[in-house]
């Protein structure tokens, strides 16, 4: 594992070449010709879930490719990319430019904050101004929430903690400070911290567009042909999702952790959305002004610029 904690891998398989899924006992469907195998990794998380519930549940035919499914947390997935570990993966839109020569970017499937994102959170109230100079839990130096927050301020000194050990970490003062995902995002007041800043209403204050965090790119070796025909496949599986909501989510709660279906749903709404099916225009120059910035700023490698492998 590329980072400590509590992530987990697990192979789960979908599509069309007479195998069973261990999570669903469902068994796919026969072809009469060999299927091709795609690795398709992402996180271990209700969106996630949702998002793929359709492909890992055989709701989706998939001629001629069998996916299985791998799940870990994103930050794993950011360093299993630099060795191309799986033909498709979730990715901090941070990272991308480090594997831009081996991977592609999917039009669909991202995870946009639309004035809300990454929260940075303490024991007691802080001004956001205050950050600087503090000892703050990350979770990961190629995750998009660590790169916004230092693109808001350089001056942080991080202590890269698993995700979801970050809220633990600041409610024991362990840290002066936290950057949470995840649904973190949504449980702290529970636990009586203090939001300092919300990064995704600090970037729109800034560019006016969404915060992109995290998207889905495809190996480049295996060809446009085969990425384009992933990327529908993606983008019918959040479809699907979207419009049978109910048994999505359903499905999505095995993975919500600590959250209730109410909290959940309201999760999920906030990085399953218009944005996943596809980014369009405005979203395609969120990523770019989000690499632009991190470049200028000495945070990310050049050059700074971005390329999208779209259905058409």
């Amino acid at each position: 594992m590329g980072m400590p904690g509590e992530s987990r891998e697990q192979g789960r398989t979908s599509g069309t070449k007479g195998t069973t899924n261990p999570m669903t006992g469902q068994a796919t469907s026969k072809t009469s010709t060999e299927a091709r195998e795609i690795k398709l990794a992402h996180s271990p998380d209700s969106d996630d879930a949702f998002m793929f519930y359709a492909l890992a549940t055989h709701k989706l035919n998939t001629p001629g490719y069998k996916y299985t499914h791998v799940l870990s947390d994103i930050q794993t997935l950011n360093e299993a990319a630099l060795t191309e570990t799986y033909d498709v993966t979730a990715l901090s839109f941070a990272a991308y430019p480090g594997l831009r020569d081996k991977y592609v970017l999917l039009d669909c499937g991202a995870s946009f904050g639309e004035n809300y994102g990454p929260i940075v959170v303490a024991p007691n109230t802080m001004k956001a101004s205050e950050i600087a100079g503090k000892r703050v839990a990350v979770p990961g130096l190629k995750t998009t929430a660590y790169l916004a927050l230092k693109l808001f301020e350089p001056n942080i000194e991080a202590v890269v903690t698993p995700f979801d050990k970050i809220l633990e970490a600041v409610k024991t003062e362990v840290v002066d400070a936290g950057l949470l995902i995840h649904e973190g995002q949504l449980l702290f007041p529970q636990l009586g911290l203090h939001r300092v800043i919300d990064l995704g209403v600090w970037w729109h204050e800034q560019t006016g567009m969404p915060l992109p965090l995290g998207g889905n790119a495809v190996r480049r070796a295996l060809g446009p042909e085969i990425g384009r025909s992933i990327a529908k496949t993606i983008r019918d599986s959040v479809e699907y999702g979207l419009e049978h909501r109910e048994e999505a989510l359903n499905y999505a709660m095995q993975f919500a952790r600590d959250m209730e279906t109410e909290l959940a749903d309201k999760f999920i709404s906030m990085y399953v959305n218009r944005w996943t099916l596809g980014y369009g225009e405005l979203g395609k120059r969120a990523v770019t002004e989000l690499i632009v910035r991190g470049t200028a700023a000495g945070l990310l490698p050049g050059p700074a610029t971005v390329e999208f492998l779209s259905e058409e």
